[in-house]
Formats: structure tokens, sequence, C-alpha cells
């Protein structure tokens, strides 16, 4: 919990900020969240279920459903504090927590405004692949795969590991943003012990769920809630903002950042447009 060191008498408006897909409280949700505070707001960053030291077993697991609840827990969590306004509350959510924080703000109306960074809709590439690329056939293949590994997994009674992006070495072919990955989670960076993207990865099988359950189907009802979408210009991820401002009901805005990859919204604090930011949620969260 990160507050302002000298917050004026009124309560204060408060954030809820996790990402990105795999991280850590330490990483990129707790600067935006230190960022934040010195512009006044009090706010939270956290270690989604089964993953850094919340708790959940198997660790490391992913789940879109509580992935989703977790914005909504820490919703309960920081309008319950005494200096806080509970009718003050936004949503930060960072890459794959993007796509998490507004399936969240859809449905949680305590909330009223969010914004996200370099936004992933996690299951629609764990289902679609990357730009939409993967066939029915690749899918089934993946899944007929993964089905077997929960065998191997109930045999030896305990998970295997390994779905994550991130190699423990580059060979110097790689696309350009599995690098950028790779030197934001496995250099001194970005890198953190409990980070999922910084060692053994998530659960093999956890992915199944997030293949199976698409979030963001009622992604019109988080009007007449303001949402902001901020991606970097050359992002691997862009489409996803795109298409997901597209879909989503006024008022909403979509910022595009100069030559940013995706990468760069996660810790580069002169790219991440922080009053942007500012300004969206002191005009909306009033």
């Amino acid at each position: 919990l990160y507050l302002p060191k000298n917050p004026s008498a009124a309560k204060l408006s408060a954030l809820v900020i996790s990402g990105p897909f795999g991280a850590v409280k330490e990483q990129s949700s707790g600067l935006y969240a230190n960022q934040m505070a010195e512009r006044g707001f009090a706010a939270i960053a956290f270690d989604p279920s089964y993953t850094g030291e919340s708790g959940g077993e198997p660790h490391n697991s992913a789940s879109p459903e509580m992935s989703t609840e977790d914005f909504s827990a820490a919703v309960d969590f920081i309008g319950l504090q005494k200096n806080v306004d509970r009718n003050k509350i936004g949503i930060i959510g960072i890459c794959g927590w993007g796509g998490f924080a507004l399936n969240a703000v859809a449905v949680d109306k305590r909330v009223k405004a969010v914004a996200t960074t370099s936004l992933y809709d996690i299951p629609r590439v764990m289902s679609n692949g990357y730009n939409d690329s993967r066939t029915v056939e690749e899918r089934t293949k993946m899944l007929e795969a993964l089905s077997q590994q929960r065998w191997a997994d109930a045999e030896s009674g305990k998970p295997s590991y390994g779905a994550t992006p991130n190699p423990d070495k580059l060979m110097g072919d790689e696309p350009e943003f599995i690098k950028s990955y790779f030197d934001y989670y496995k250099t001194p960076r970005g890198f953190h012990p409990r980070a999922v993207n910084s060692n053994a990865g998530f659960t093999n099988v956890s992915f199944v769920s997030l293949v199976n359950m698409q979030i963001l189907a009622h992604i019109k009802e988080i009007s007449p809630r303001p949402m902001l979408l901020i991606a970097g210009e050359k992002a691997h991820s862009r489409y996803m903002s795109e298409d997901i401002y597209k879909a989503a009901a006024e008022p909403k805005e979509l910022m595009i950042i100069p030559n940013a990859v995706h990468v760069d919204l996660y810790d580069k604090v002169d790219v991440i447009p922080f009053a942007k930011l500012d300004s969206f949620f002191k005009t909306h969260l009033k």
C-alpha cells in the first residue's frame, strides 16, 4: 500500500494496480503505485493469487476467474481503509492484467475508471496465438499435449512447470518481444526471484483454463465509466488495445506512445505517461 507523503485532510482517491502477467508487486505494479502515490493517490500493488507472496497451491498457477476476482478483492481491501473514499476507486492493469482489469470492471460497478498499459488479452493469445494466427488444428494439438501432461502430473503427484515465454539465454534469432522480455525479466533491470517470468514459469496445465475461458465478453458494460488504453507504437501487443478500443463503448480513449515497445511501459518512467494517468484519474474519480 502506497500513500502520499503529505496527504490532504480529505479522504483519498485510490488505485488498485497489478501486472504484468507473471510479474510480482516489486516490479512494474509497485513502480506504478509509487508514482501515483507521489501524485496524491492511495495505491495498492499486489501479487495475484498463486504467485509471488500470495497464497494458493499449486504455486505459479494461472486462472482467469481468480485473476479477475483478485482485482475485486483488492478493491475490497483499499475501500476499507479509513483514509480512502470508496466512491473514488480506479484500476490500472498492466500487460495481461490489463485484460483482467477490464473483465473485473465490467462486473464490479464500484470501480469508477480503468486504465491499461501494454494490454494483453491473455486468453485470446493462449487460444488463438499472436495475431490470431493459431489454427483450430494447432490448438487441438496443443490441448492434446496438455491433456497428456495432466496424466504425468497426476502420476508424479506434483505439477510440471515451464509455461513461460522467457528463455534462460538468447540465441540471437528471437523476435523483438522475446528479447525485450528477456531484457526485463532475466537481467538486473527487472529480475525478481519470486516472479513467475523470472524463474520456472507457470504450471503447464494451468493454461488450459486460459484457452477455454474467454474474457471481455461484456466489454461494453464498462460504459458509462471511462476507459483509457495506452499502448506502444511499436509494441507487438498494440493490436489488442486497438481491438478492445473498437469493441468498447464510450467514453473511451486510446493513447499510442511514439516509438515505444511493449516492455517500455513496464518500467521506463520517462516513457510511461504518468501525467496522463494522473489527469485521467483526477478527472474521473470525483
